[in-house]
């Protein structure tokens, strides 16, 4: 084990008691964040002052700062209850990278090992520790944490704890020893999803009722959802992955191990890097695999649901679904993963008949009490009705957690390529009226032969080719029938019993008696599968600036090459967001390098020499450096001085530099400081900042006069360091030309 890091030195820690002034230092000094994001700052706030409280917050939306900034503001060592003993090496050092103090307890140090690190907890030499709940049960723990200075305790993946959760650990369920035990140091109790059940109880084993629960948007703008219906699954996955993620790191779930390792090989031949992840291969093997996910750049795992909690991983680019999970809940959690650093990523899925059949049929045969078995059902028919809906899915999935997405999002399937509808009561009659007179314990594809008036054997045998519902669905093809069968499964009127055999429900009496409507989705006038933009690159996939895609590439390599050598993950140095960031903006020092979000300050000692050099060795032109050091003397160039300097030429007599404090045309002032406070009304909503966090009135007046319509006019503008150019630059210059053009 690595020796621990000393302990960082700041006078400021021991000033005032102003939490969110400190809070804000150590986002800065430690992450190189300028700012929290939502209701981030209102946790940490309530956690460093000592209380208690209950987070959901979706996957990559910053849980950890959650606990991991109290911890450094608080005084002793922040406990992690975390369920995964294989990440949490991963995600110490990721902490350590940033100059933090952290360890881990868990089985697979030697005992030497786990003395060095008791020691180091006893002596206050830890900021944070991670533990897996098993190890924290223990005795022996429990008496080391009483003798210990403990800041907090952090329950990561807190839906662990109920029966209810779709990931239930019993360890989880005796966590109430830390409030019996510990009962006056503050709790955080965090997870990504939670239905009212689970919620209630991640409150009563962690008693946190009466604490604060924060709980963010469960939107993730930048993940496109979509789903098709099975023809060829593995074809499907393979065009989908050549077309759009070709090198790019996903994650592929099937339901069976047999499936996962078939589709593995299967990619593996197909000339895409995948490896299989389940829970019948051996813990090594296991090991093997997560351990190349996540040092590798562009590899495919292919797994069961074993896989994936608590992946840190930032840049997976898509999760694909080859098989239907159980519930909207796991869905979104496995969906979740992808996407984590806020770039482009898709959520992927393929399912047909044979899926609703199998999920429901074996939800019907389970050994769980019929209550559990309502509430799996009903937590099953969400997630079909997601799959069946033929509006925006965004909207249907924010709805099941209770959020409102006010209008279409135009990041799915369905709001980029609307499926027809139309009134299929006649035909789902003629489906219902089949199963019941076949003796409702036939499956589809009987019943597809019934309708469509085919005479096979089996038909012929069982006399059903005399049927009066024999060949009424003659008009349509065997693949529109089994669409109608697959929806009216999915909607209840169909219940599948024992050998794949369906039937009609009471609910489909209303249907045949004529009493109710269905309107369904054309399935041969669903989304087709894009196939366009095939072997782009990373960088265009995440969505770098095309005359950044090179620098970016650059930067990956020398990532990838510093992470072997460090024997760490390469995200663990930089993030995808954050290399994004460098090779659009090319810094030329390292006090500009030190002003990109994810470039903290141990970060930038160790790697910002090394970044600054690939820069330099990736200059776009001749220009380029009276570029950087034009901006790093905080000068101003219009437009096209700006233009002439990207473009290489030398011509500056003919486009004059214009001074930082040129003034734009007064009589339009009123009209842009206007626009401005309406901008910064808005950019307090989103981000839950006061206004003057945002910027000050000064600041606002001194941009009303000055009028900047370009990025670079913004430097030198009173109180607008780089920070907040990074966080607002961009939309300041928007709301300025829309005021003076509109």
């Amino acid at each position: 084990m690595p020796a621990l890091s000393p302990a960082p030195t700041d006078p400021a820690m021991n000033g005032p008691n102003d939490t969110d002034a400190r809070a804000l230092e150590v986002l800065n000094r430690v992450w190189g964040y300028g700012a929290f994001r939502g209701v981030q700052a209102d946790i940490v706030r309530t956690v460093t002052e000592g209380g208690n409280a209950l987070v959901l917050m979706p996957t990559g939306g910053g849980k950890s700062l959650c606990y991991q900034v109290p911890s450094l503001l608080r005084d002793g060592t922040g406990i992690v209850v975390s369920p995964l003993i294989a990440l949490m090496k991963d995600q110490v050092d990721a902490l350590r990278a940033n100059g933090v103090r952290a360890a881990f307890l868990n089985s697979s140090l030697s005992l030497p090992e786990v003395r060095e690190v008791e020691e180091a907890l006893l002596s206050g030499a830890l900021d944070l520790l991670y533990v897996a709940p098993e190890r924290l049960l223990l005795p022996r723990t429990l008496e080391l944490l009483e003798r210990a200075p403990v800041a907090l305790f952090a329950v990561d993946e807190a839906h662990c704890v109920s029966q209810w959760g779709h990931d239930f650990r019993p360890e989880y369920g005796q966590l109430h020893v830390l409030p019996e035990r510990f009962p006056h140091i503050p709790r955080v109790a965090l997870t990504a999803t939670a239905d009212d059940r689970t919620r209630a109880d991640m409150l009563r084993v962690l008693h946190l009722h009466g604490a604060p629960q924060y709980v963010s948007s469960f939107d993730r703008p930048n993940i496109q959802y979509r789903v098709a219906t099975k023809a060829s699954p593995k074809t499907q996955l393979l065009d989908f992955i050549r077309a759009e993620h070709q090198t790019d790191a996903g994650i592929v779930y099937c339901l069976s191990r047999k499936s996962v390792e078939e589709t593995a090989r299967w990619l593996t031949a197909q000339g895409v890097e995948a490896v299989a992840y389940h829970a019948g291969l051996s813990q090594q093997e296991r090991a093997r695999a997560q351990d190349r996910f996540l040092n590798e750049e562009g590899l495919v795992v292919v797994a069961t649901v074993a896989f994936g909690m608590g992946i840190d991983k930032p840049n997976v680019r898509f999760v694909a679904h080859l098989d239907l999970p159980k519930s909207m809940e796991g869905y979104y959690q496995e969906t979740g993963r992808a996407g984590r650093d806020g770039l482009p990523s898709t959520a992927w899925m393929v399912y047909g008949l044979a899926d609703v059949v199998n999920v429901k049929r074996m939800l019907a045969g389970s050994d769980a009490p019929e209550e559990v078995k309502r509430v799996e059902a009903a937590k099953l028919d969400a997630l079909l009705t997601y799959c069946e809906s033929a509006t925006c899915r965004r909207q249907v999935l924010l709805a099941y957690f209770g959020e409102t997405l006010e209008g279409p999002c135009g990041n799915c399937d369905l709001c980029l390529n609307p499926p027809q509808v139309r009134d299929a009561t006649r035909e789902a009659q003629m489906v219902l009226s089949a199963a019941v007179r076949t003796g409702n314990r036939f499956g589809a594809a009987h019943l597809t032969d019934v309708l469509t008036g085919k005479v096979t054997e089996k038909v012929a045998a069982l006399g059903h080719h005399t049927l009066p519902t024999f060949g009424v669905g003659a008009g349509h093809d065997e693949k529109f029938w089994r669409g109608i069968i697959r929806q009216l499964t999915s909607l209840g009127h169909l219940a599948a019993g024992e050998h794949h055999g369906l039937s009609a429900t009471g609910k489909s009496r209303a249907l045949l008696r004529g009493e109710a409507t269905l309107t369904l989705r054309e399935d041969t006038l669903l989304p087709r599968e894009r196939t366009a933009r095939r072997e782009r690159s990373g960088a265009a996939r995440a969505g770098v600036d095309p005359a950044a895609q090179p620098l970016f590439e650059a930067l990956r390599t020398w990532r990838l090459q510093r992470a072997r050598e460090l024997a760490v993950p390469p995200y663990v140095i930089f993030s995808d967001a954050t290399l994004k960031v460098i090779a659009e903006l090319r810094p030329g020092s390292r006090a500009t390098l030190g002003t990109v979000s994810g470039v903290g300050q141990k970060k930038l000692a160790e790697y910002g020499d090394e970044v600054l050099q690939v820069v330099r060795d990736h200059a776009a032109g001749p220009g380029q450096a009276l570029l950087d050091a034009a901006l790093e003397r905080g000068a101003a160039s219009n437009r096209a001085v700006l233009d002439v300097l990207r473009g290489g030429q030398a011509d500056m007599k003919a486009a004059p530099l214009l001074a930082p404090e040129a003034a734009g045309d007064p009589a339009r002032a009123d009209e842009v400081a206007g626009a401005l406070r309406e901008l910064r009304k808005e950019l307090s909503r989103e981000t839950g900042h006061s206004a003057f966090v945002i910027f000050p009135n000064a600041t606002l007046e001194a941009l009303a006069q000055r009028q900047p319509r370009t990025l670079a006019a913004l430097q030198g503008v009173p109180n607008l360091g780089p920070k907040r150019v990074e966080a607002y630059g961009a939309r300041i210059v928007r709301a300025v030309n829309a005021a003076l053009d509109g």
